[in-house]
């Protein structure tokens, strides 16, 4: 059975685990070089002195997968967009975990006060494009050749969600 929760600092070796496989094994992270655990606990505390949420799901009190949401940008003119991030381990993906995971980080959000969530993903992500649009986000800009990796150029898709409008299943 799977549970969603907020993190604790006793995740962050898992959550650092599924993020690290992602950065050295694909192009839904564009970092190149894997995250200590330092790393992770400095970004963990960033986001909890921000005030923006990092939730696990688990299977068997294993985290299986995370999400979370911080600033867009940082003017003040963009307070009310956040952008998200959802993770799963390989072996845990197609089976309804990101979409608990994304459905529950949009109500915190919407309870938040937040207007629009954001997410970028990159092109050749089919299954994270459909995952988005199941869930009412819309594409509104492809820049293409702004990300390198793997040796080669990578293609970015942003899709949005304005709040007050989404985030069911469609």
């Amino acid at each position: 059975m799977i549970q969603i929760r907020p993190a604790q600092h006793s995740d962050l070796q898992e959550i650092l685990a599924i993020n690290n496989f992602e950065i050295l094994n694909s192009t839904i992270n564009y970092d190149f070089v894997p995250k200590s655990i330092h790393e992770q606990t400095d970004w963990f505390e960033g986001k909890q002195k921000a005030g923006f949420p990092i939730i696990v799901a688990t299977s068997a009190e294993k985290v299986v997968g995370f999400a979370t949401y911080g600033s867009f940008r940082p003017k003040p003119g963009y307070r009310f967009t956040v952008e998200h991030s959802v993770y799963l381990a390989t072996d845990f993906r197609g089976q309804g975990i990101g979409t608990k995971l994304l459905l529950e980080l949009i109500q915190i959000a919407k309870q938040s006060g937040y207007h629009t969530m954001v997410g970028g993903i990159d092109s050749s992500n089919e299954g994270s494009y459909l995952f988005h649009q199941k869930l009412g986000f819309k594409e509104v800009a492809r820049f293409k050749e702004v990300g390198h990796k793997f040796d080669r150029w990578l293609d970015i898709i942003f899709m949005q969600l304005i709040l007050e409008d989404g985030g069911q299943l469609t």
